[in-house]
């Protein structure tokens, strides 16, 4: 037999075992073809016209690239390995390492080549797609043409040849470095089976460290413990404690666990209970640094696109707390023009002015706890209205906040009741904070609350108010439509007013331009949490088919003494759910705790948007558990 023809048999037999590795192959070449191609389109100029959106798309363009060839060299690793032994009997039978070596090469060379002629095709059709959702997410009006780039053809051809020329590098040193007695026995070594005393003290600690780490995390934001010089210390400090914890949990506490419950039941373990106890006793902590890998950086793809999400899903609700009405204005002479306009236009508005001071107003008794963010609650500088100005009612005796943000709540924690007191009127009692209202941020220093006061009490501040405090501005208009449906007409309006000399709002425009500038951003963090929720799906479940491999004739021995499939199965669906399930739980609760910590920064609502991303992840994530128990089912089968 010929080597070329050793080679295409080689080639026709393996092919059944490489169907993933053509799929890993066909859809890493799709993905990045898609995205240059996308990238270099000149429908998404308006989104990569801006600094931060260029500069978003090439570290993307980076990150994917790293992404994509540790998947493909960490694949082929996994392939090299499960034909070893065909590895070594090529070298029995009297055929070079150099000769093994070009059998290889010409294999992976077809298939390799032959996959990326089909992930172009793949990435063509799909880039049109990636252009849509792009368009979308970022509000931009038009239709994504498919059209072919010259430019992301050659991009894909040089990466993809260099990444070839990694495996064939990969594959050289793996021949050379073993012997045919190292080749036959590679695919036989295991760990030792007993969980030692240092691994169970490193398993107790790992947890511990994770735990210490979520405890900082809750407080980081919590009143006295923000202090800006200690913020970026603390953070490197949770990071490393997770990180840290996970690296133990993976290396200790998941075989500590298995091995209480092996012991709770005094050894008698039912079949599934062994399929699925073993391969956390023996086989998770020999990937720990692997699983380490997959969950960080899994949570931090899931906290990520979680606080974009936050921000781009509460752009409506951040829009009302900035702009106190449909639109507002800080001059009466652009309100008038304005309301002309909707007059001449048959579209019916309510108009309010209100009547703004500045002052000081103490707030000592009613602090639980004040950050450091240069806030001095002797003298907290607040914006003042008047009760007749706003749908809330207040006695002569009282004051009430209202429009406190959500981080403000957190760095600055008021009581809801409680005495204060005004330089110029004196003292007052705090009756409520509340949510009614919000005046436009221009006025508020970034979200202090808004103080509520009666019509007597307001005059009296604006008799004795301080000039030095005041803004430019002491007038909003605001006005908005009757009915809703004409908010986007009264918008074009609005867009055709002249710049006045001081700012005027719309809180459409204001929503409109909070999306198009996430936008961006959630479409490249989505993608590239996608990339590696795939690519890390994948190769958790080459493990398991490599894995799968291993324990086939320990499948045939339990079926010779009496276990049907079914039995086998639930032991292999057991065994699937944890080591899926573990890393994913674990991520999940990780980017839980990353994104509790300071979603507040990001918008006003987390429950929502965070459990739609964490939905979705776990999900799709799943599918590859459900392929695996699939693989086994066929291993089950042909082990009979």
């Amino acid at each position: 037999m010929t080597l070329n023809q050793l080679i295409w048999k080689s080639l026709k037999k393996n092919l059944s075992n490489y169907y993933l590795y053509v799929f890993a192959l066909i859809f890493s070449v799709a993905l990045f073809f898609a995205f240059v191609t996308m990238n270099s389109s000149p429908d998404t100029g308006a989104a990569k016209e801006t600094t931060t959106g260029s500069v978003g798309l090439t570290l993307a363009s980076i990150v994917l690239t790293v992404i994509v060839t540790v998947f493909l060299l960490y694949a082929n690793r996994i392939f090299i390995k499960r034909r070893s032994k065909e590895i070594g009997l090529f070298q029995l039978i009297g055929m070079t390492k150099r000769q093994v070596f070009r059998v290889l090469s010409m294999e992976h060379f077809l298939l390799y080549f032959g996959a990326m002629v089909v992930g172009i095709g793949f990435g063509f059709l799909t880039s049109r797609l990636l252009e849509l959702v792009l368009l979308n997410v970022t509000g931009q009006e038009g239709l994504a043409t498919l059209s072919f780039s010259m430019k992301a053809l050659l991009q894909t051809i040089l990466f993809f040849s260099v990444v070839y020329g990694l495996i064939m590098l990969s594959n050289a040193l793996y021949i050379r470095k073993r012997n045919i007695l190292d080749l036959f026995q590679v695919r036989s070594k295991s760990e030792g089976k007993r969980v030692s005393v240092i691994e169970t003290i490193m398993g107790i600690f790992g947890l511990v460290l994770i735990g210490t780490g979520y405890y900082v995390s809750s407080i980081m934001f919590r009143g006295d413990m923000v202090r800006v010089e200690l913020l970026f210390g603390i953070m490197l400090f949770i990071l490393a404690t997770v990180i840290l914890g996970t690296y133990l949990f993976y290396k200790g506490s998941v075989s500590f666990l298995g091995n209480l419950i092996r012991k709770q039941k005094a050894g008698y373990l039912h079949v599934r209970e062994v399929l699925s106890l073993s391969s956390i006793l023996f086989r998770m902590k020999s990937n720990a640094l692997m699983l380490t890998v997959i969950t960080t950086v899994s949570a931090l793809a899931i906290s990520l696109l979680s606080l974009s999400y936050i921000t781009y899903y509460s752009a409506e609700e951040t829009a009302m707390q900035r702009v106190a009405g449909d639109f507002a204005f800080l001059e009466k002479a652009p309100a008038d023009a304005f309301t002309a306009k909707l007059e001449e236009n048959g579209i019916a508005y309510e108009r309010n002015n209100i009547d703004i001071v500045k002052a000081n107003i103490n707030v000592k008794d009613i602090v639980q706890a004040e950050g450091d963010f240069n806030f001095n609650s002797d003298e907290m500088l607040a914006t003042v209205i008047s009760d007749e100005d706003v749908p809330i009612d207040v006695a002569p005796e009282d004051t009430v906040f209202s429009g406190t943000n959500d981080l403000m709540s957190q760095l600055m924690s008021l009581k809801t009741t409680g005495e204060i007191s005004f330089e110029e009127v004196g003292t007052k009692q705090l009756t409520a904070t509340q949510d009614d209202y919000f005046v436009s941020n221009i006025f508020t220093s970034g979200g202090l609350p808004t103080a509520v006061v009666d019509q007597e009490t307001f005059e009296r501040l604006n008799q004795n108010k301080d000039p030095e405090l005041q803004w430019t501005s002491s007038l909003q208009v605001t006005v908005n439509m009757e009915d809703s449906s004409k908010v986007a007409e009264a918008n074009k309006l609005f867009g055709e007013l002249p710049e006045g000399e001081l700012p005027q709002f719309s809180r459409i425009k204001q929503e409109t331009d909070q999306k198009q500038s996430l936008g961006l951003t959630l479409f490249i963090i989505g993608f590239l949490g996608l990339t590696f929720l795939i690519t890390s799906g994948c190769i958790l479940y080459f493990k398991q088919m490599d894995e799968s491999e291993d324990e086939r004739s320990n499948y045939t021995i339990l079926r010779k003494i009496g276990y049907t499939r079914n039995d086998l199965l639930q032991g292999i669906r057991l065994k699937q759910l944890f080591n899926f399930g573990i890393p994913l739980a674990v991520g999940l609760l990780h980017s839980y705790f990353a994104v509790k910590s300071g979603w507040f920064i990001f918008g006003t609502e987390l429950w929502t948007p965070m459990l739609i991303v964490m939905g979705l992840y776990a999900l799709f994530y799943s599918i590859f558990g459900v392929l695996s128990i699939q693989y086994y089912k066929k291993v089950i089968r042909e082990s009979l």
